[in-house]
């Protein structure tokens, strides 16, 4: 097993480098900075939609407040998406590009915006019709932005703008300088949506739909969501994130197949599809990457060894709302061939499971969206509409996911048991026939921790105040880390303020920072973003694994660790 490890860690390098790729960077960025709509409009859906489940319903026009409120925020998040994929990829070509020469990421928002109007929306008597502005029009968005941000780099890049008098103010001249590559990129999208009505007489958005559902549909089939799921917690196994590198592949079909859901339930049929957005958060990925809700109280019920019952006090909440790089990191997890199996096996079989109980029992799929950290039974039974099965469900998830991971667990704690005694026996062994040179040394060693404690102090007292920004995947780890130095340096009267985010969302903040620093989990992006730290004069430090979560849990620790960075 250790050997397959190894071969599969030689493989990392390659994997990071799919991770960075800019479009898949773009469509996940442009998803995050476009979530707050998406859970805006969800809370409408849900005091729309779950009292009706129990028996209570709103006077009709308290109902059609709510369902407008819903379809004037996820109704246009096509559109919306477009604009933000588009910015999220013109910042990351803009770090390739010559100096003095970059493309203006908002012309190139309004260019994909318009180019996306095109490709999707089709006129009718007195306006047009919104039926592919939102969710469905997502393969769209993406293409009107690879395409606007593409024209703008060209252009840019051969200089082919209209050319203004030095006299001219700089907002005037950047105006005409983005004349050119609006006007091309949305006669690119004029040129594809004349091609696609002219021939099949549909909206490009609904001709890509239509090409692309066989593929669906097999990413539907217990085949597909296996491998989807299998792939996610493979690449974190290595030590990649995971979900960067597959959820854009599936970005757009796991939101259109939760509002073909909430259609069909409200038709009176079953919500049938599987693939979405909640089977990945509360199924595939129950408690975090490899469905491990289950793992840090198997460590503090069953576990025999200090280490794991530590992890598992440590972790056990955290994992509850899906952030369990505490647990993958201290157990560890990651990279470490007793896991290998189940952390890959488990997240496949509840995904299987949930299409089980939605195809042969007829339980409603998901229908809500709702919020990543939401402790996965509670947002797997929200998300199907609190049905009798879905409780069902959760507790054969559950009971399913500790027998997988039980005889695992078993071993590796028996194992670090035995490397317990071991060290339990030297240590005994070296105190029976040293105890002068161990209580010297214990001195010697308290003496300079005192010394080293009070240069500390010093050394932060001199400490000028510093924003530190912690980015991770979803701002969920970072806040672990924001919230230590946050503490540390109220402890210490250290003048240190902390912010969490997540990798992606931070374009239009990070000017407000003097330091930044990268979580295990967005490591790989740190030549990327280094571009921007560099140029704005910010110092950026990348975190490994087991350092990041001892800096989690050592306010002290936390404090001193950016105080030696800034040095």
């Amino acid at each position: 097993m250790k050997g397959i490890i190894g071969q599969i860690e030689k493989g990392k390098p390659f994997f990071e480098k799919v991770s960075r790729n800019i479009y898949l960077g773009a469509v996940r960025d442009g998803f995050l900075t476009a979530m707050p709509a998406i859970l805006f409009a969800s809370i409408f859906i849900l005091l729309a939609a779950l009292p009706e489940v129990l028996g209570f319903a709103w006077p009709e026009s308290v109902s059609t407040w709510l369902w407008k409120v819903y379809n004037y925020s996820m109704g246009v998040v096509g559109l919306l998406v477009s604009a933000t994929t588009a910015r999220s990829l013109s910042e990351s070509v803009n770090r390739k590009m010559p100096k003095n020469k970059v493309i203006n990421s908002t012309s190139a928002m309004l260019a994909s915006i318009v180019g996306f109007m095109l490709l999707s929306v089709s006129q009718i008597d007195g306006g047009f019709s919104a039926e592919y502005m939102g969710t469905k029009g997502l393969l769209a968005s993406f293409v009107s932005a690879f395409i606007t941000v593409n024209v703008y780099r060209f252009c840019v890049l051969k200089n082919i703008t209209i050319k203004m008098p030095k006299e001219v103010p700089g907002t005037i001249s950047q105006t005409f300088k983005d004349i050119f590559p609006f006007a091309f990129s949305v006669l690119g999208m004029v040129i594809i949506d004349l091609v696609v009505r002219t021939t099949l007489n549909v909206p490009f958005a609904e001709a890509l739909v239509k090409l692309l559902s066989p593929l669906f549909t097999a990413a539907d089939g217990y085949l597909g969501i296996m491998i989807i799921w299998g792939m996610m917690a493979f690449f974190w196994f290595v030590g990649v994130h995971g979900p960067s590198i597959v959820e854009p592949a599936i970005a757009a079909i796991i939101y259109v197949n939760v509002e073909a859901n909430l259609q069909l339930y409200n038709a009176g049929e079953q919500a049938s599809n599987v693939l979405t957005v909640g089977l990945g958060n509360f199924v595939g990925t129950m408690g975090g990457t490899g469905a491990t809700l289950v793992v840090p109280f198997i460590f503090m019920l069953l576990a025999k060894s200090k280490q794991l019952k530590a992890v598992g006090k440590a972790s056990f909440i955290p994992v509850s709302f899906a952030v369990n790089e505490p647990l993958l990191f201290s157990a560890p997890i990651i990279l470490n061939p007793y896991f290998f199996i189940p952390f890959l096996l488990t997240p496949m079989i509840n995904v299987c499971i949930f299409k089980f109980f939605v195809d042969v029992i007829g339980m409603n799929s998901f229908m809500y969206v709702l919020p990543w950290a939401t402790p996965a039974p509670i947002g797997l039974v929200l998300g199907t509409g609190m049905g009798l099965w879905s409780f069902v469900l959760v507790l054969t998830l559950i009971v399913v996911d500790f027998l997988i991971y039980l005889p695992f667990c078993k071993v590796y704690d028996k194992e670090l048991v035995m490397q317990e005694a071991q060290n339990a026996q030297l240590e005994a062994a070296a105190a029976r026939t040293q105890p002068t040179m161990a209580a010297a040394v214990s001195g010697i060693a308290s003496t300079q921790a005192a010394v080293e404690l009070e240069e500390a102090e010093s050394v932060s007292n001199e400490v000028k105040p510093t924003n530190v920004l912690v980015l991770c995947a979803g701002a969920g780890t970072s806040a672990m880390l924001a919230n230590a130095l946050t503490e540390g340096a109220e402890k210490f009267s250290v003048p240190i303020s902390a912010s969490a985010g997540a990798y992606g969302s931070h374009y239009e903040i990070m000017q407000d920072y003097d330091m930044v620093i990268l979580a295990p989990q967005v490591g790989s992006y740190f030549e990327d973003i280094k571009e921007d730290t560099d140029r704005l004069g910010i110092k950026l430090a990348a975190t490994k694994g087991a350092e990041y979560i001892s800096l989690t849990r050592d306010p002290k620790k936390a404090v001193d660790y950016v105080i030696d960075q800034l040095k």
